[in-house]
């Protein structure tokens, strides 16, 4: 019993990556940060695996249990709040 918490733990420390397509093409692979919420809609942050400081952010909907969809913010209002929102959260840790 102890082994299978263990081991549960373990799993849910792993980090998730997925594959970002470009239009032009470029393919990158990014680590999920997290998802999180401004006011009531989701959004994601991706840390693209290419030695670059950069966080890449995205409106986030969930299409069934192992599938969602990430899309672009283009409202520059909503970008700069999905920001702060997201910079005050890296703060807090």
């Amino acid at each position: 019993m102890a082994e299978e918490k263990k081991n549960a733990a373990i799993e849910e420390e792993e980090a998730e990556f997925i594959t970002l397509e470009f239009e032009d093409g470029t393919e990158v692979e990014a680590e999920i940060m997290g998802i999180f919420d401004v006011d009531g809609k989701e959004y994601i942050a991706l840390i693209p695996d290419d030695d670059s400081d950069d966080v890449y952010l995205y409106g986030y909907k969930e299409v069934d249990d192992e599938e969602f969809e990430l899309i672009d913010i283009e409202d520059d209002d909503e970008f700069n709040k999905v920001v702060k929102v997201f910079e005050e959260l890296t703060d807090e840790e």
